[in-house]
C-alpha cells in the first residue's frame, strides 16, 4: 500500500492510548483498530478531522505516502 497510517506513532507521541481516542472521537475500539494498521480503504474526513482535533495534528502526521510502494492493484484502479 503507497499510504502509510502513522496513528500508532501520534498515539504514542501524544501519550495517549487507543481506547481513550476512540472513545473520544465517537468510534468502536475495532474500527480504530483497522485504521491504525491500515486495514481500511478509505477514511471519513469528519473521522479524520476528530482525529486531528484530539491529537492536536495534520492530517500529514497521520498518513504518509510511500513513494517505493507506487503500484496500485489493477482491481483498485
Amino acid at each position: 500500500m503507497a499510504i502509510i497510517v502513522r496513528l500508532d506513532v501520534m498515539l504514542a507521541l501524544r501519550k495517549m492510548r487507543s481506547k481513550e481516542l476512540a472513545a473520544r472521537i465517537g468510534i468502536t475500539e475495532q474500527n480504530l483498530s483497522l485504521l491504525k494498521s491500515g486495514k481500511v480503504k478509505g477514511i471519513r474526513f469528519e473521522t479524520l478531522e476528530r482525529i486531528c482535533v484530539e491529537l492536536n495534528c495534520q492530517p500529514g502526521d497521520l498518513l504518509v505516502h510511500d513513494a517505493d510502494d507506487n503500484a496500485l492493484d489493477p482491481q483498485e484502479a
